[in-house]
């Protein structure tokens, strides 16, 4: 975040912050905020889990089609934007 100025300049992609206190401004982040309460409950510690259980639930969730992305992962979606700025 604190690069953010530079990343602007080279990629010209701009960056946005959201204004405090308002969830609003957020809704894609607060949803993607609550998938990983799927597999971690907000009584579990992930500290309790492995590395290799961590590993299958980034697998999970950044495998999934997100409609906010064209119903592309995420993966897909930075390789398409990587691709444009090239």
């Amino acid at each position: 975040m604190a690069s953010h100025l530079n990343f602007t300049i080279t990629t010209g992609v701009p960056i946005h912050f959201c204004d405090p206190h308002l969830t609003w401004q957020r809704g894609s982040n607060e949803n993607t905020n609550e998938l990983p309460r799927q597999y971690l409950p907000k009584s579990t510690y992930p500290s309790k889990h492995s590395a290799n259980d961590l590993k299958i639930i980034q697998r999970s969730l950044n495998g999934r089609p997100r409609k906010t992305l064209g119903y592309l992962m995420p993966e897909d979606k930075l390789a398409e934007l990587v691709a444009r700025s090239t």
